[in-house]
């Protein structure tokens, strides 16, 4: 044999050892069957129909693969916008190295949050959310201390908010909003662990005063709007703070806003629907307004002039005490 046809030889074998390499499956075999596991329970819906046992699963679509640090198991699982009739299949507990879940925009998702979930203990990335998922927020959430992010809006969940969630030492953003979720804000929440999420609970039922232990925290973005809460909310403000957002809108809270200093970070503020007293300090001719409204409360006294405040029609306004000046009419 020469020289050139061992070197044909060579490459051919080469060439075909590294074809088959790149053809085998990354994708672990107890993942893939779990997988196909839950295809199946979800009835096979459109989303995932091209899921096929022949190809590698880290190339289905709405699966995700950790690299080789992680033996390329799933590390991600997303299927949304759906019409699937069916429950979250228990076989999502069975992706141990499951980081992400996603089930969003399904309005057929039936059933309670799968308490299996409660497994996954390198998960971060939360999303259940535009589904009719039932039942209470789960409370094993709490026990995935991984847990930074958890979006469970839009459902239609009952029952109160658990005051472990305050456990979780990453958590960075919660979001609650648009359930049927009842009783108070937990205590517990003004002393979440190390980082103080973005926190949203607006459209429930919730009732009672809002904790004075969450005037200790500097929340970037609280939503608390359109529930049933009560007193006072003036401890959420501060010079000092850092917060971006605040919604109290439509609650019944009561306090006096005369001498409430509010954050030169604050950008979006709205009060409306309420009970709050008093006169618009001058201080928040100072504030970089996007949003801003006050209406529908008991306010009284001339809007200060300067900033942005003037910047907002009437509608911001209206339907106060004796509220007076630029846009409203000019006081007597």
């Amino acid at each position: 044999m020469d020289k050139t046809t061992t070197l044909l030889l060579f490459f051919f074998f080469f060439t075909l050892l590294l074809t088959t390499s790149l053809s085998k499956d990354l994708c672990h075999k107890d993942d893939k069957k779990t997988l196909l596991k839950i295809q199946k329970a979800l009835n096979n819906p459109y989303t995932i129909i091209s899921w096929d046992p022949k190809d590698d699963c880290c190339s289905w679509v709405s699966v995700e693969c950790g690299d080789a640090t992680f033996n390329h198991r799933v590390t991600s699982l997303d299927i949304s916008n759906d019409d699937l009739s069916a429950q979250i299949p228990p076989e999502v507990g069975d992706l141990p190295y499951l980081q992400t879940l996603i089930f969003r925009k399904l309005p057929n998702l039936t059933g309670e949050i799968q308490p299996t979930i409660a497994k996954l203990k390198y998960l971060r990335f939360l999303w259940l959310s535009w589904t009719s998922l039932t039942g209470p927020v789960p409370e094993f959430l709490s026990q995935l201390k991984n847990l930074d992010y958890i979006n469970l809006s839009f459902n239609d969940l009952s029952g109160p908010i658990p005051s472990s969630l305050s456990l979780l030492p990453k958590l960075e953003f919660l979001e609650l909003s648009r359930n049927k979720l009842t009783g108070p804000i937990p205590e517990s929440f003004g002393s979440f662990q190390e980082k103080v999420p973005d926190l949203f609970l607006s459209h429930n039922q919730l009732s009672g005063s809002i904790p004075k232990s969450l005037g200790k925290l500097d929340f970037n973005r609280i939503d608390l709007s359109r529930n049933k809460l009560q007193g006072d909310a003036s401890m959420l403000f501060g010079a000092s703070k850092t917060t971006f957002s605040i919604d109290l809108s439509r609650n019944m809270l009561q306090f006096d806003i005369s001498k409430v200093k509010v954050s030169k970070t604050v950008a979006q503020l709205d009060l409306n629907h309420n009970g709050i007293t008093g006169s618009i300090p001058v201080q928040w001719t100072e504030l970089s307004l996007q949003s801003f409204n006050v209406s529908y409360n008991r306010l009284c006294g001339r809007i200060p002039k300067g900033g942005d405040l003037q910047r907002f029609d009437s509608y911001a306004y209206l339907h106060n005490k004796c509220l007076c000046g630029a846009p409203l009419p000019s006081c007597k």
